[in-house]
């Protein structure tokens, strides 16, 4: 059995694809920042479509734990799964906060950066050695860092995303003389708890962003979840060092 760390994996996107690749036959490590509770539940989706899976704990923003957190993934693979390796890293924990330009503190900069760019970039140096050869790497991005989306409030935001787009390619062609795929996918808005859970709060939203999306709804999880899991799979072994906007045509 292949297993995929999937970060962020408490709610939303992060959760889906790991019920996704469970239904697969993956086992998946799913982490978590906040919400040990959310992780765990996750675990239970994934039992309930007969899958394994074990819940970890990840701060994104603090790289100088990422040595720990290896260890951590190497004793729940073998303890869990006898395994040694990993098939697929799935960088999707993230965080959003909006700001106009104006008003865009170095704190604010400093903390997304953290997260968002810096935090998938050294994760997947200290897990490179437990990645498979032949193995995948999805990152997480946004429509928010493409020439569809310039929604004032996100330039911090949007310029760490097209990074991690970037870096998406860079990492394709360094990882490709062991045979690891590196793909992005750019979710257009989609109903997450991201933005301090912005839909449940204001449900007003969807209905505007909604007729911005040519498919004629606002995505749910499972739509970016699944092609996630396909990304990871063997139907995807050809393709790398892609972007993919999985939005339904939004602003198109």
């Amino acid at each position: 059995m292949s297993v995929a760390i999937v970060t962020g994996a408490s709610s939303g996107i992060g959760r889906s694809a790991a019920v996704k690749l469970a239904e697969r036959g993956w086992g998946v490590i799913a982490t978590y920042a906040g919400s040990r509770e959310r992780g765990l539940e996750t675990v239970a989706e994934v039992e309930a479509v007969g899958g394994t899976a074990v819940a970890l704990h990840l701060d994104l923003g603090a790289s100088a734990d990422f040595p720990a957190f290896k260890g951590r993934v190497a004793e729940a693979l073998a303890q869990t799964w006898n395994a040694t390796g990993v098939g697929a890293l799935v960088n999707n924990g993230g965080q959003a906060q909006a700001a106009s330009f104006e008003d865009t503190s170095e704190a604010l900069f400093d903390d997304l950066t953290r997260v968002l760019l810096k935090g998938p970039y050294f994760l997947t140096q200290a897990l490179l050695p437990l990645i498979e050869d032949g193995g995948a790497i999805v990152n997480t991005t946004s429509s928010s860092a493409t020439a569809s989306e310039m929604a004032p409030g996100y330039s911090v935001y949007g310029s760490l995303k097209g990074g991690l787009i970037v870096l998406t390619r860079f990492m394709a062609k360094e990882f490709s003389p062991r045979g690891i795929r590196v793909n992005a996918v750019a979710p257009g808005p989609t109903r997450t708890r991201l933005g301090g859970n912005a839909f449940e709060r204001f449900p007003e939203l969807a209905g505007p962003l909604a007729a911005d999306t040519a498919l004629g709804r606002v995505g749910e999880p499972d739509d970016i979840g699944l092609a996630i899991a396909a990304l990871c799979s063997e139907e995807s072994r050809w393709i790398t060092a892609q972007s993919i906007e999985v939005s339904g045509g939004y602003k198109l």
